[in-house]
């Protein structure tokens, strides 16, 4: 009832205005509404994981227990009532730069990618897939993606729909020295996928460090950047997080926050849009998940404030004068 008159008394208000008859206005407001609705509230329940480290691409047994640890993790969030489990880079297996080495373990040297079994890895991921369908669950998982010889791999990040299909895959694009020196092949875009209206930008390695990358997705309109990474060395783990953080507070959007279980100072988690974090996973080198609950924000004024301050509204409004001019005679 107080909807219903609310709306009355906009037609009235239009009318008494305009002039127009209470049929005319009735019309005017009804079709502007179709045009202009109000922002729907679109939300998803999103984990965040951190997962055992895997280094060695050449044991077969550790790459079936990386498998069957991310599935025991699907299986948690899915419980958790979790449409998408966003993992960590290298989830299935980070392959240790020593370990690769044709020269190592030192000096580092190009990898030896014919050392990894990858036929064992897409067993894995088979399976990875047939549970994402089961669970009717999105998967974000970190993996290295082959090549044709004699290419490098891809560092990405495979999309599994909820259907049990590869939707997408995102290539790291900015990559370490030693990534780009001895491992692995860059990507060339981003890439952004939805699930239930939200939209999804991939980052993945170091590429926190790097705010153009979290700049870009904020053109593209996303409403969350999920970020995996192996997490830094001791001194400098703590910033991963806090750029995390400030990618989240100065785009307004989510920021999916995933680390591999070393035990450093900054676990898994999910940012607000606000620079806070919603959710974290346990401080420790044990596998677990964070749930949080990720919206579309249609009621934040900040973000198209921002963009329309980026589009150069300022400089119509600056002094025509040479403002140092006047520094000179202020005193």
């Amino acid at each position: 009832m107080t909807r219903n008159g609310n709306f009355k008394r906009r037609v009235r208000a239009r009318a008494a205005k305009t002039g127009e008859s209470y049929t005319a206005a009735l019309s005017h407001i009804r079709g502007s509404d179709l045009i202009d609705p109000v922002p729907q509230i679109r939300s998803v329940r999103l984990a965040v994981a951190q997962s055992s480290p895997r280094v060695d691409p050449r044991n077969t047994a550790e790459l079936r227990a990386g498998g069957e640890e991310m599935r025991r993790l699907m299986r948690e969030a899915r419980k958790a009532g979790a449409r998408l489990i966003h993992f960590p880079e290298g989830a299935t297996c980070s392959p240790s730069k020593r370990i690769m080495s044709t020269v190592g373990p030192d000096p580092i040297g190009p990898s030896d990618w014919s050392r990894f079994e990858w036929a064992v890895l897409r067993e894995e991921l088979d399976a990875t897939r047939a549970l994402a369908r089961e669970l009717e669950l999105w998967v974000v998982v970190g993996s290295v993606h082959q090549l044709t010889w004699p290419h490098r791999p891809h560092n990405s990040l495979y999309v599994i729909s909820d259907r049990g299909e590869l939707a997408t895959r995102y290539d790291e694009r900015l990559l370490s020295n030693t990534k780009i020196s001895f491992m692995y092949t860059p990507g060339a875009i981003p890439v952004t996928f939805e699930v239930d209206g939200l939209r999804f930008g991939l980052a993945l390695g170091m590429e926190v460090h790097f705010p153009e990358i979290f700049d870009e997705y904020e053109r593209l309109d996303v409403h969350c950047v999920l970020f995996s990474t192996t997490g830094g060395v001791p001194a400098s783990d703590p910033a991963f997080a806090a750029e995390a953080l400030g990618h989240a507070a100065s785009n307004r959007y989510w920021v999916g926050f995933s680390v591999l279980a070393y035990g450093m100072a900054a676990p898994s988690g999910i940012a607000a849009p606000s620079g806070q974090w919603a959710a974290q996973c346990p401080v420790g080198a044990l596998p677990s998940i964070t749930v949080a609950d990720i919206d579309n924000n249609p009621g934040d004024l900040a973000r198209p404030w921002r963009r329309k301050a980026r589009a150069g509204i300022y400089e119509p409004n600056m002094a025509k004068d040479d403002p140092r001019s006047g520094a000179r005679n202020m005193f």
